[in-house]
């Protein structure tokens, strides 16, 4: 009992160990909770000393510097959360394919009844167990991963589609490939095992060995064309704290991807086909029709375009003095605020408080981060189109160049200004 009761005391309730799942969770929420209250304070004027209050850019600056470090305790927070979660989700991993396994066995029950049991039920069955122990297996290997969540995990940190897609079709093949091998196991006739290796003829299979040929090399082409387009500074790329289920279906800023839905149901559609084929037909693998394996490859096509084409360079349109109501117009000086006009700033996925923080714009020779600017329910400054900085009094007078280094660590073009003294 008191063993029970210190367990208890410790990681329930308001831990915030980080060494359990709950801890880690009640501390980012606990986290969160404090941010939003002090971004909400702040921008409401609120919570500044007084030895900042009388200057405008002193009073951005702190309050600028002060949400940039909750924002880190914010980020510090979620990443042991999201180690956390991996953690321990793995064991749900288990629990989805033992209940697919009892799924299965309660429906060739089932339909058993009046058909009587055969012996591609019991092939099923069989092979059913087999895939469940391999994947049992291959999650505690990966515990620390997220279990059967490893493989799919990308270098980004969320769920890939592609591999997804893959891997549904490989664990159904080998899955069709068990119930032939141990139905031919149990054929006691010479024209039963015939029957069954004249299944795996290539005649039979070629829609579906096709079909898995194209999503596994979707797969691997899609990660080197993104790594490749990273190197480049073409794709800007930002980890997340942890996957989710959404990622299969999402960007990067959680926003639904037309190209990722398509190809995950057109698969999943197969995949269901193709399952309701082997049912019918236990004694050879799977006939996919050409036609839906054309449609197949179409989707492919479709999301390795979506994927080529996504994304693109920060850029700078052009850089103008800030200019506050009853100010007169004037050239940019040191000590000025400029307005960085563009497109592409904020990365998906980097919209959140420390991300933004780690913005910076190289004027000249000097480095300004950009500052927080704060207002009801998010940031004014800065935006994916426009950030706002302050012209520190280290640039030197004259021409100098201006450049905008994202989240991702992606650098824009320059735009050269004028700055007088």
């Amino acid at each position: 009992m008191a063993v029970q009761e210190a367990r208890q005391g410790t990681h329930g309730g308001g831990c915030m160990c980080g060494d359990c799942p709950h801890g880690a969770r009640e501390g980012h929420r606990q986290a969160v909770a404090a941010f939003l209250a002090k971004r909400e304070e702040l921008a409401a004027g609120q919570g500044l000393p007084a030895a900042v209050a009388h200057s405008a850019g002193a009073s951005r600056q702190w309050v600028s510097d002060e949400l940039t470090q909750s924002a880190r305790a914010v980020a510090d927070r979620s990443r042991e959360a999201g180690e956390a979660w991996l953690q321990a989700v793995w064991r749900y991993t288990l629990f989805a394919v033992w209940g697919g396994v009892v799924v299965l066995a309660l429906a060739q029950a089932a339909t058993a009844i009046g058909a009587g049991w055969t012996v591609a039920r019991t092939a099923g069955l069989l092979g059913a167990l087999v895939v469940g122990g391999l994947l049992t297996g291959a999650a505690a290997l990966h515990r620390a991963r997220g279990g059967l969540l490893a493989p799919l995990i990308g270098e980004d940190n969320r769920l890939s589609t592609s591999r997804a897609v893959a891997s549904a079709w490989v664990l159904f093949v080998v899955f069709a490939v068990l119930v032939l091998a141990l139905e031919l196991a149990g054929a006691s006739g010479h024209k039963d095992r015939d029957a069954l290796i004249d299944g795996l003829e290539l005649a039979r299979g070629a829609g579906i060995l096709t079909v898995l040929a194209i999503v596994c090399a979707i797969a691997v082409v899609v990660r080197r064309v993104v790594a490749v387009r990273v190197l480049a500074q073409r794709l800007q790329k930002v980890r997340a704290d942890r996957p989710r289920a959404a990622d299969l279906l999402c960007d990067d800023a959680g926003r639904g991807s037309f190209t990722d839905v398509q190809y995950a149901f057109v698969n999943a559609a197969a995949v269901v086909f193709s399952g309701v084929r082997l049912a019918r037909r236990p004694e050879q693998l799977p006939d996919l029709p050409w036609a839906l394996a054309l449609l197949v490859a179409v989707s492919a096509a479709t999301y390795f375009a979506g994927k080529y084409t996504e994304g693109g360079r920060p850029v700078v349109l052009s850089v103008v003095r800030a200019r506050e109501a009853g100010d007169l117009d004037a050239p940019i000086r040191t000590g000025d605020d400029i307005e960085i006009r563009g497109a592409g700033f904020v990365p998906p996925g980097a919209g959140t408080p420390d991300r933004l923080a780690k913005m910076v714009v190289r004027i000249g020779a000097v480095h300004v981060h950009v500052p927080l600017v704060p207002v009801s329910g998010g940031f004014a400054n800065p935006s994916d189109a426009a950030l706002t900085v302050p012209v520190p009094v280290d640039v030197e007078p004259g021409e100098v160049d201006v450049q905008v280094i994202t989240a991702a660590g992606v650098e824009t073009n320059k735009v050269t200004v004028d700055v007088l003294d």
